[in-house]
């Protein structure tokens, strides 16, 4: 288990591209204005041979009501509590401000070890800021630049001096313990390692995905409200269910293009398409008082077009009335809007209360099994065969039948169909989705993204 270093300072220090520096890629949004990062992004850091959980938090703010600010501030002190260390970051060309001495004094309360980092240290313009620091009271601070990598040697030194620390502060703990992992870890030798599921939350905004992600963890750990699009990072939680690894995704919300016009809103929705494009499923959350509008079809086509396995689950279920009636017109939107996910799994729940937030999970791994699935050859012909003689393909442009020959399943993730046929430019899309439709029923992939790509067979005596 990796130990965790928090990075913390006042807002538009540097704290995430330090953290996206230590991460080794752009995995935290930047922008020149302050507040961009408000929920607390993890990742795995790395500097030389040195490994640390590195957490980037959300730029301090003096504030203690039921704001925003403050509840990003809480979030920043939860990471904290659970910290091997700190890195507080400010920035040496604007000197040392009144909000980095409160933070300091702060930290210095808490108790928690500190990294005094000062950043953006790239010209002379830094240096006044560079000696202000030591009144922090924190030691010498580092003298570094996040965007062109200058003082990682340093870094390096001050964080394994920590992770040293705090490792030799734990041998005794470990020590004690170690007899009694002896059986745990005898107990799961025969057990492979596989890579976690990850599960992205998608939606529009205000659809109570971050509020849906706390209630699955029983914790507060992203940042909920009233405001609409609170969250802008896609921040990756790891979590387990009922033993089994699972990286959960919550994402911002996805609006429609003619709609985002501000820089930071265009890099969410970008980090947004990227989780769902590395998901291994996706959960459309729906507002029942809003169900299944424009954009939510939007969505839903953009996770098909990708690929990725799909359940969809109205939140806010607990404040419709009719409920039997709501749910006819979505299954009747669904038909009509989104054929090509017939049979998708539809669940309603209330993330706030807690209602029928059960049932997502198996609902989530069936539909990754099914995404996984995989029809040996034989009886896929078997089916093909079947459905040519009961429907038979359309005459081509040139009046020709047109002969299905065989298929074959190519790969799963998801299902994927090779269809041999005489004429495959001239096979139409519609029988292509008869087909599509009747693998869905009769091999349970309803729900399932599927592809079928049409070849002409080689001919052995071309040359």
């Amino acid at each position: 288990m990796h130990k965790s270093i928090v990075i913390i300072g006042r807002p538009n220090v540097g704290k995430s591209t330090l953290f996206n520096r230590l991460v080794g890629r752009k995995s935290a949004l930047v922008d020149d204005r302050p507040g961009v990062t408000r929920d607390r992004r993890e990742g795995l850091g790395r500097i030389g041979r040195i490994e640390f959980n590195i957490i980037d938090t959300a730029g301090l703010e003096e504030a203690f009501d039921d704001s925003l600010n403050a509840r990003m501030r809480e979030q920043t002190t939860i990471a904290l509590k659970e910290a091997t260390a700190a890195i507080m970051v400010i920035d040496a060309r604007a000197g040392v401000l009144p909000l980095d001495r409160s933070f300091a004094d702060w930290l210095r309360r808490l108790g928690v070890p500190v990294i005094l980092l000062a950043n953006k240290c790239e010209g002379r313009n830094a240096d006044t800021g560079l000696f202000e620091a030591f009144e922090l009271g924190h030691g010498e601070p580092i003298r570094f630049s996040a965007e062109h990598g200058q003082g990682l040697d340093q870094l390096h030194d001050a964080i394994a001096v920590q992770l040293s620390a705090a490792d030799a502060a734990s041998e005794e703990i470990d020590a004690v313990q170690a007899d009694e992992s002896l059986e745990d870890l005898a107990d799961d030798e025969d057990e492979k390692p596989s890579g976690p599921l990850r599960l992205t939350i998608v939606g529009r905004p205000n659809v109570g995905k971050s509020t849906l992600v706390n209630a699955l963890l029983d914790d507060e750990r992203l940042l909920t409200g009233p405001e609409p699009g609170i969250t802008r990072d896609s921040i990756t939680i790891s979590w387990k269910y009922e033993g089994r690894e699972v990286a959960l995704i919550d994402t911002a919300g996805l609006r429609r293009k003619a709609r985002i016009d501000d820089r930071v809103e265009k890099l969410a929705t970008s980090d947004t398409l990227q989780a769902i494009r590395f998901a291994h499923v996706a959960v459309l959350v729906l507002d029942a008082q809003d169900m299944l509008e424009k954009q939510d079809l939007t969505i839903a086509r953009h996770v098909v077009d990708e690929g990725r396995a799909m359940i969809i689950l109205v939140n806010k279920w607990d404040l419709i009335r009719d409920k039997s009636a709501a749910i006819a017109r979505l299954r009747d939107r669904l038909e009509t809007s989104l054929p090509q996910l017939k049979g998708v799994t539809v669940l309603t729940c209330s993330a706030l209360t807690g209602q029928r937030l059960d049932t997502m999970m198996p609902a989530v791994l069936a539909a990754y099994d099914k995404w996984n699935s995989r029809i040996p050859t034989r009886p896929l012909n078997e089916w093909l065969a079947a459905q040519t003689e009961r429907h038979p393909p359309p005459l081509s442009k040139q009046k020709r039948r047109i002969r299905l020959r065989y298929a074959t399943q190519a790969k799963s993730r998801p299902p994927t169909f090779i269809l041999f046929t005489s004429r495959p430019d001239d096979l139409p899309d519609s029988y292509l989705r008869f087909l599509e439709n009747g693998l869905r029923e009769d091999f349970s992939l309803g729900g399932t993204p599927l592809r079928l790509i049409t070849r002409k067979p080689k001919n052995p005596y071309v040359k």
